[in-house]
């Protein structure tokens, strides 16, 4: 074995117990595909699914995975063809069965770190769809709340805001400078410190690089 992978499975061990304390429902794969097939065999055939921006998602393969299962009502906003139809998606997904996402950041201690520009993801994170499906590299746990949210601000957010084209200053310098821009994509950012009902929110940590 690697010595990342030992690292990841001992610091996998430590996160996903205190999330369980917590109240989440928690899941350890070594590798993406492995997390994929789990994630899958949670949806039950019916079922209407959506998911929040994510490059995890993307990577992992788990958009792809869900867009070709055929007994399921898979709510894509990429599919929409005018701003009004996203919307309607938008707010479609607060009362989808299940709704996939990653998180910005996970703390050791079992914390969810997430900062939104529009806010349809941690809405749904919060409230509405009756399960949220949660994929995480290894590389999204920071040891402490305030490694967390200096991971979202300075790693997370500069990268994603190059990767839609924002012009943002922490896209130009890498690093956040707190912004009021036209472009920002840090509106709302939410800590989920417990899921409530238990088990609603589903952590499934893959012992993979993945996502910003």
């Amino acid at each position: 074995m690697k010595p990342i992978d030992i690292y990841y499975e001992n610091l996998a061990a430590i996160t996903k117990n205190n999330l369980e304390k917590r109240q989440f429902e928690c899941h350890y794969c070594k590798t993406a595909a492995e997390a994929v097939s789990l994630a899958l065999d949670m949806v039950e055939p019916g079922s209407t699914v959506s998911f929040g921006g994510s490059m995890t998602l993307a990577e992992s393969g788990m958009g792809k995975a869900l867009a070709e299962r055929e007994d399921i009502t898979l709510l894509d906003r990429s599919k929409a063809s005018s701003p009004e139809e996203v919307a309607e998606i938008y707010h479609q997904a607060l009362s989808a069965d299940y709704y996939f996402m990653s998180s910005n950041a996970i703390t050791l201690e079992g914390e969810l770190i997430n900062t939104d520009g529009t806010g349809n993801r941690v809405a749904a994170l919060i409230y509405g769809p009756k399960n949220v499906i949660l994929l995480a590299g290894m590389n999204k746990v920071a040891h402490t709340l305030e490694e967390g949210i200096m991971r979202v601000r300075n790693v997370a957010s500069p990268i994603n805001a190059n990767r839609l084209g924002r012009k943002t200053p922490c896209a130009s310098t890498g690093s956040c400078a707190d912004c009021l821009s036209p472009d920002c994509i840090c509106s709302h950012t939410v800590i989920t410190r417990r899921s409530a009902p238990a088990n609603r929110i589903k952590v499934i940590l893959i012992g993979e690089a993945l996502g910003y």
